[in-house]
């Protein structure tokens, strides 16, 4: 579902898709199975993203690890600890996503970072379509879509990188953590072109990238609001990337203090409002 305020030109729900075709294939391979993946098989339909053929395969360790990661994945919006990420975990993920095409490269500019992200927050919040859109889809009780009010802290502009302002917080912060220990790296996923290709591809390594740092024990929280708006987007492409790239995706990854609790699953929709199911293949299951 494309949210046309926060998203106007559907970049993000490419994005969205390329994780969850990333997702599948994980899931695949962890089952036996080798995924081959054409993207855009069909010119005259630019929605049709990709088909996936499979073959045989003995999964190994990582396949295994990363699809366990699936289902333990969390978007962690609230402080993390001081503890800093490892430089050979960052050179990992990395090294993933460049399988792919997709750069990955961490923030060293916080402070400049931080200014463009509070300005995007800013310009949503003067924003009376976004808003009403945001009400929409956040901090709803018992929604089987969009981010509950279970999984959002408040956000605090004192933070490192302020988080979005959602509708009706209620997740704490861990107790005795302050906001400006937070010892988080901050990552950015660049492609080369901004076509539909790159943000499918982008949104590939992002699950890459998400899953690998989870099944390290890492928390995470993509960070996508600076990308959403054209001049923070720019912003962040001239901090980061130069003429060298695009942004698609920042990512906050950090160690969750040893007193946070555990965060429950968002919502996930029905498998039979998501998967449409050949009419043929139904006959042979029946």
């Amino acid at each position: 579902m494309q949210l046309r305020s926060t998203d106007p030109d559907g970049r993000e729900l490419i994005l969205s898709c390329g994780v969850a075709l990333h997702h599948c294939v994980v899931a695949l391979a962890s089952l036996g199975w080798q995924a081959k993946v054409n993207r855009f098989p069909d010119p005259k339909d630019r929605c049709h993203l990709a088909t996936i053929g499979v073959q045989p395969l003995v999964p190994d360790q990582a396949d295994v690890a990363l699809a366990a990661a699936i289902p333990r994945r969390r978007t962690d919006r609230r402080a993390y600890s001081c503890w800093p990420v490892p430089g050979g975990d960052i050179a990992l993920m990395a090294a993933r996503a460049a399988r792919g095409g997709v750069m990955l490269r961490q923030v060293s500019a916080l402070d400049r970072m931080k200014a463009i992200v509070a300005q995007a927050v800013l310009d949503h919040v003067t924003d009376e379509e976004y808003l009403r859109e945001l009400t929409i889809w956040s901090g709803r009780y018992g929604s089987v879509a969009g981010v509950p009010a279970r999984n959002e802290p408040p956000s605090d502009p004192s933070a490192p990188i302020p988080g979005r302002l959602f509708a009706g917080p209620g997740l704490s912060q861990p107790s005795d953590v302050l906001p400006a220990d937070d010892g988080a790296a901050i990552l950015a996923l660049g492609t080369e072109t901004d076509d539909r290709l790159a943000r499918l591809r982008a949104g590939e390594a992002a699950s890459i990238v998400l899953l690998t740092a989870t099944a390290m024990g890492l928390a995470c929280c993509p960070i996508t609001e600076p990308l959403e708006i054209a001049k923070t987007r720019d912003a962040v492409r001239a901090e980061v990337f130069g003429a060298g790239g695009y942004p698609q995706m920042l990512l906050r990854v950090g160690w969750a203090p040893i007193n946070a609790d555990p965060l429950p699953p968002t919502p996930r929709r029905e498998l039979s409002q998501v998967v449409e199911w050949p009419e043929e293949l139904l006959r042979q299951r029946c």
